[in-house]
């Protein structure tokens, strides 16, 4: 009791340490998903939306392949198999580390609002392992922001149809730069993902059976359960409520929640390491425990690994030295 109250009082504190969250507002986003704007009945079309792309996740999560990949130096673009109305999103920026790994490579996914550098020390951890890396921004961040953002709200925010999009563009980019990696000579490909970037990750590696391994560092089966209870997005919430229950909005964003698409795992020998936090209050470890029991109960391999500590903190020294440690440990044992 007395370790969840210094958690909690610490996690506050960092989180706090963002002061441009901004409450948007509501809005279906039925601009951001095929089909007619003028339904008459947005939340049943937004239902029936959802539960067909659960059903053809294989086609929802097809793309065609990319042809324009460029690198300088270390920077690799190309254009998003998933072009949008935002002309600077639709280029996909990444960092690539290699090193001499036996063809074995990591796919890097950072954070929520991660900025350009971030992870770029965990790919530096990865070379020391002897693992190639190579760290993808994710859709609307850093070099893919939009000029009149100054947070990553397009990817996550009180616009459903939006993101919804954004993190099926996500997944779509991911697939589109293990082509590339591929296409340098690698065969032993693992993707690591960290908040959002896990969820992203597990959709991934769900979809993609050349994908070994993953890592997904804070784990949750629901999206929209993390937005609703989450200390980090209580800001969306506020845009969220009285506009939609948690029940639909859980309904609205299974497409993009790893509770849809666990017993694709099933069978295949894909391994997984999830990694969840005691003392999270964002991700809540209620929901960290209840995807960890689906893949006891499925028989899906993986590995379990509980911090003694929260969301935030699990980037603070010493506990960051620990994760990274762990997370880099079991890819180079397994990949």
């Amino acid at each position: 009791m007395v370790l969840s109250r210094i958690f909690y009082h610490w996690e506050k504190r960092l989180s706090q340490q963002d002061t441009n969250r901004k409450v948007r507002a509501f809005d279906w986003g039925l601009d951001f998903v095929p089909g007619d704007m003028r339904v008459e009945d947005p939340r049943l079309y937004m239902l029936e939306y959802a539960r067909k792309a659960v059903a053809e996740s294989d086609l929802y999560h097809s793309y065609s392949l990319v042809n324009d990949a460029r690198l300088q130096g270390s920077h690799l673009t190309f254009s998003s198999p998933l072009p949008g109305i935002y002309t600077k999103n639709n280029t996909v920026h990444a960092f690539y580390f290699p090193v001499q790994s036996d063809g074995r490579v990591v796919l890097v996914l950072p954070q929520w609002n991660s900025d350009m550098q971030g992870h770029q020390s965990l790919c530096r951890m990865l070379n020391f392992f002897g693992l190639s890396a190579l760290r993808l921004s994710l859709p609307y961040h850093d070099l893919r922001m939009p000029d009149e953002l100054k947070r990553a709200d397009y990817m996550l925010s009180p616009n459903i149809g939006r993101t919804l999009q954004a993190v099926r563009q996500a997944v779509i980019d991911a697939r589109a730069a293990l082509d590339w990696l591929e296409a340098q000579g690698y065969r032993k490909l693992a993707i690591l993902g960290t908040s959002l970037g896990s969820c992203v990750a597990m959709i991934t590696m769900a979809h993609d059976s050349r994908i070994r391994l993953s890592v997904q560092n804070h784990v949750s089966p629901y999206f929209a359960d993390v937005v609703w209870h989450g200390m980090t997005t209580q800001h969306v919430r506020k845009g969220l409520e009285g506009n939609i229950t948690l029940e639909d909005l859980r309904g609205i964003w299974m497409p993009i929640s790893p509770k849809a698409y666990i017993k694709k795992l099933q069978g295949t020998g894909q391994k997984s390491l999830l990694v969840h936090a005691l003392y999270d209050y964002s991700f809540l470890p209620r929901l960290s425990r209840e995807l960890v029991r689906d893949y006891v109960e499925l028989d899906i391999p993986h590995s379990a690994c509980a911090l003694s500590c929260g969301h935030y903190t699990s980037g603070v020294f010493p506990f960051s030295i620990y994760l990274g440690f762990t997370m880099c440990r079991y890819i180079r044992r397994n990949l």
